[in-house]
């Protein structure tokens, strides 16, 4: 079988090829021509200055601020670092987040504003060591007035962990509950209007079962493993609008 290569001119067998022709290709277009020596170098090293690598490029954390912050700051959404006093909350929501975080995980890039009658807190969760910091999940998160149990809402095909404890509140959808699963530290009333609200199940029902939910440090919050990105917050706050409301029994 012939590879693409086989139809380009010069790409012969070798042995046929004129002796006498002993030119190769350029690795880039345009660089046949570069005089010997052209190559530009820094005083006093003899050698062209270090580029990061491409996984340096890649995995270097720039908190997104052409994507997510700078759709938040049209919003009128405020932006810290993570290191605010208002921001001491949100270690508590990654600790307890139904994902793997752990003590080198902390919030970063976070966003604070109104998303219709709901206040919100978005970030980034990076990993942070001392070569590298890697936002790997996006939280969202809305401060919730009445006390809430413990609760995790998934996808049925995640893998869950620290459910120790957690009851299982079933909707009575067949379809729904195949795809979904609510967790709760006690079977109330609350729950029960989250997992049987119409249109927290059809949202759920159209959405890609990339998100989990779960409840702590008196806010309901979603977590993907992602960066923010504005599709994202705007994704997230039609969620946990619609999942608040029906907690509170909000019509």
């Amino acid at each position: 079988m012939s590879s693409p290569r086989d139809d380009r001119p010069g790409d012969d067998d070798p042995r046929d090829r004129d002796d006498r022709d002993d030119r190769q290709e350029p690795a880039h277009p345009g660089e046949d021509d570069r005089a010997p020596g052209s190559t530009p170098v820094t005083v006093g090293s003899g050698r062209p200055p270090r580029e990061p690598g491409v996984v340096e490029q890649v995995f270097a954390y720039r908190g997104d601020t052409v994507g997510a912050q700078g759709w938040a700051l049209q919003h009128g959404w405020e932006i810290s670092d993570g290191t605010a006093p208002q921001d001491a909350v949100l270690a508590e929501l990654v600790a307890t987040a139904p994902v793997r975080a752990t003590r080198d995980h902390r919030p970063a890039g976070v966003m604070r504003g109104r998303s219709g009658t709901l206040e919100l807190v978005a970030f980034d969760v990076v990993f942070a060591d001392k070569r590298r910091t890697v936002p790997e999940y996006a939280v969202t998160a809305a401060p919730v007035l009445l006390p809430l149990p413990g609760l995790r809402l998934s996808p049925a095909r995640f893998w869950r962990h620290r459910t120790g404890g957690l009851l299982h509140v079933p909707s009575g959808d067949p379809q729904f509950d195949a795809r979904w699963v609510l967790l709760a530290a006690e079977d109330g009333e609350a729950v029960r209007r989250l997992v049987g609200d119409l249109t927290v199940r059809g949202l759920l029902m159209h959405s890609d079962d990339g998100d989990e939910f779960w409840a702590a440090a008196g806010h309901l919050a979603a977590v993907r493993p992602d960066g923010h990105r504005p599709e994202l917050i705007e994704h997230h706050a039609r969620l946990l609008g619609a999942m608040v409301s029906a907690l509170a029994g909000v019509p």
